[in-house]
């Protein structure tokens, strides 16, 4: 903006705050209910002259409709959500104040053993939490699970904005038992699901996540959206969808399902080094594992290993109905987008649609995966118009596996510079275009 259209606009602001007759920070307390600061006490009432000193106090306190702003300072505490909000009543929110960053610390605080989350919603509903910085959490010890933001049980209209979770750590050196989560929701109850979960905007980085994840949806979540989040330089999956873990005691509900992951950015995911994987480079931007009816689209998933991936882990299971559009994968050292099972022991991946994908130079450690690795037990999936543009190794697409049926390939676009490429269909390698279609009958058109 050019400086003298800046000067014109400086009164006009200031005219805007003075009509509302009241100073910037009084409007922010006009947001708020109950406070909590570091300089309270919980023998306060709670209010902005007297705050409490815990957020422990306002998450048993608390009731629908208040809002409860936390001041700009360290906290060194773990919070259990003991109140709920309503449909009639509205949402209890927690959040900083406004203009403040409130700071969930974990150093010195234990991970008890199971799930031992910073900030627990366990069977609430119509709950927010916002804006707050949760931090420094970690553990040695097997089975003992650190979380940044952990929603478990049953229950509705739950949000998570805004919030940054760094540095949730697993520092057990075992093969097995070591896992951490960023955010993890897990519907643990059944038939009544956890529906109508919004997680956004948020950022997790710095995570130490064992065989686990950065930000996951897992067991009976129906009704849910992933959008916006930042998620980045974690040594295991950035996002994923999971089903068949028997989180849900009924099976029949055990499947994240009914999401929508938009709008997400996720980069440097490595799992190379983590104690769980030893040398594999397994670790996805984007995974579905056994979810179902879901959309995946305009995120940009660059620099992991893997950068998206439908599949199902469970053998007899599968990850279906899921459309995956509109992506920009990069970059990513092993391949590019990846469905079925990744060996003859695992599920498979049924009727799902990846269109108008983008995929650039992918495969970069050039291991002979390619953009598209097709694996085991791949039925009735339709991949078209997508553009894939090859490294220097030219290949396409990989697959392994002969064990596929009613799969619809066409109308996608292949480059790389110099010369034709390679793609494989069904253990087969075709060197030329011309042979590739003739020979698989894919990209008709």
């Amino acid at each position: 903006m050019k400086r003298s259209k800046l000067l014109f606009l400086v009164p006009i602001i200031a005219m805007l705050i003075a009509s509302l007759g009241m100073p910037v920070s009084a409007q922010a307390q006009s947001r708020c209910s109950l406070y909590v600061s570091t300089s309270g006490s919980d023998n306060n009432p709670g209010t902005f002259s007297h705050p409490w000193r815990k957020v422990q106090k306002a998450a048993d306190t608390a009731g629908p409709g208040q809002t409860v702003c936390v001041r700009a300072g360290v906290y060194k505490e773990r919070v259990k959500i003991n109140v709920t909000g309503s449909a009639s009543g509205g949402p209890v929110i927690f959040q900083s104040y406004p203009g403040e960053t409130a700071v969930l610390d974990g150093t010195g605080l234990s991970v008890p053993s199971g799930w031992g989350p910073m900030v627990e919603i366990d069977n609430k509903s119509f709950i927010t939490i916002q804006n707050f910085e949760i931090r420094n959490y970690r553990s040695s010890a097997k089975d003992h699970v650190p979380i940044g933001i952990f929603v478990d049980g049953a229950g509705d209209h739950i949000e998570l904005r805004g919030n940054r979770v760094h540095n949730i750590e697993t520092l057990y050196k075992g093969s097995e038992g070591g896992d951490a989560h960023g955010i993890a929701v897990y519907g643990t109850a059944a038939p009544q699901a956890l529906t109508n979960i919004v997680i956004d905007n948020n950022q997790l980085y710095n995570l130490k996540l064992g065989s686990s994840e950065s930000l996951v949806v897992n067991g009976n979540v129906d009704g849910w959206q992933i959008t916006n989040n930042l998620v980045h330089d974690n040594n295991n999956i950035g996002i994923d969808a999971i089903g068949f873990e028997g989180n849900s005691p009924d099976p029949a509900y055990d499947q994240a399902r009914n999401g929508l992951i938009r709008g997400n950015t996720v980069y440097n995911i490595n799992s190379y080094g983590n104690p769980a994987y030893g040398t594999d480079r397994s670790a996805d931007c984007i995974y579905v594992d056994g979810g179902t009816k879901t959309v995946i689209e305009r995120n940009v998933a660059h620099n992991c290993n893997i950068g998206i991936e439908l599949a199902s882990e469970h053998a007899g299971k599968a990850t279906s109905l899921i459309t995956l559009r509109n992506n920009f994968v990069y970059n990513n050292t092993e391949m590019g987008i990846a469905i079925g099972g990744y060996d003859t022991e695992r599920g498979s991946t049924q009727s799902c649609v990846i269109v108008n994908n983008t995929l650039y130079n992918n495969d970069t450690r050039k291991s002979y995966n390619g953009e598209l690795e097709v694996q085991f037990d791949v039925r009735d999936n339709v991949i078209k118009n997508n553009i894939f543009y090859a490294n220097a190794q030219k290949l396409f697409i990989s697959s392994w596996s002969a064990v596929m049926s009613g799969n619809v390939m066409d109308n996608n676009l292949f480059y790389t510079s110099g010369g034709s490429g390679i793609w494989q269909w069904k253990n087969v390698e075709y060197n030329s275009f011309a042979a590739y279609q003739a020979g698989t009958g894919n990209d008709a058109h």
